[in-house]
């Protein structure tokens, strides 16, 4: 069931992963997104370390 624009979650099938390696620990890791030099990745958890509440 797919949602409106503002009405929340849409469907839009299986997300494409890219293979990186976690900034952190240097785990290899999968995003939802095509890393970009120079910018860190982190594994999920060393991403709770860094997040900002």
């Amino acid at each position: 069931m797919a949602y409106g624009r503002f009405g929340g979650r849409r469907d839009f099938g299986p997300r494409e992963m890219h293979k990186a390696t976690c900034a952190d620990c240097g785990s290899e890791c999968e995003v939802p997104f095509k890393p970009t030099e120079g910018r860190a990745v982190y594994c999920r958890n060393c991403f709770q370390k860094h997040r900002k509440f």
